[in-house]
């Protein structure tokens, strides 16, 4: 794994808002389709990367083979001219018995402390991926870049990633900021957000 200062310039994008998102549903591995909302949120994610200097020619574009972030890769992508490569070690955590359920029927059959954590909440997921497994995908990501490169992902996966690109660690997941519609920049091991 590269220390951060060696990594290649990369750019984060979690995936437009989903119909699952809006209706406050578990995705994980699963899917639903980006809203109107989501499909202009890509379009603007691909424009603050124009504005920034991202050009297919110069840029590598990954994406998450989930239809959520190659939808958004897709769109995104009429401002870049990019070759799209899908990477299966880009797709969200899953979420086990979690999978498809909204928040409050989690919370009726797997109560959890009243003061958890985001982070605590997914880490309890029954049957859920484990984030060593996670953290693991994302290292072999960031270990195989050779030059810059656009990443279109998802919201947990992002994190980790960008966690482990500025060379922290898991106990570190709820430092960095999160958001959809959101370009994140990472360079030279610093971190910062465009538009």
């Amino acid at each position: 794994m590269p220390r951060p200062m060696d990594l290649p310039e990369i750019f984060v994008l979690r995936h437009g808002e989903t119909e699952w998102n809006h209706a406050h549903r578990m995705q994980g591995g699963l899917d639903s389709a980006l809203t109107a909302k989501g499909r202009a949120q890509a379009d603007a994610m691909g424009a603050a990367l124009a504005a920034a200097g991202v050009r297919g020619q110069s840029h590598g574009l990954l994406s998450s083979p989930q239809g959520r972030a190659l939808h958004t890769a897709q769109i995104a992508n009429r401002h870049l001219g990019a070759d799209i490569t899908p990477d299966a070690r880009l797709s969200e955590i899953t979420m086990g018995a979690w999978s498809g359920l909204t928040r409050d029927q989690i919370d009726a059959r797997w109560p959890g402390p009243a003061d958890e954590s985001f982070i605590e909440f997914y880490a309890r997921a029954p049957g859920g991926e484990s984030f060593e497994s996670l953290w693991d995908r994302c290292g072999a990501v960031l270990a195989a870049l050779a030059r810059p490169t656009v990443i279109v992902t998802h919201g947990f996966t992002s994190r980790f990633l960008r966690t482990r690109a500025l060379g922290m660690s898991l106990a570190d997941l709820d430092v960095l900021p999160g958001g959809q519609g959101v370009v994140f920049h990472i360079h030279q091991g610093r971190h910062e957000t465009l538009g």
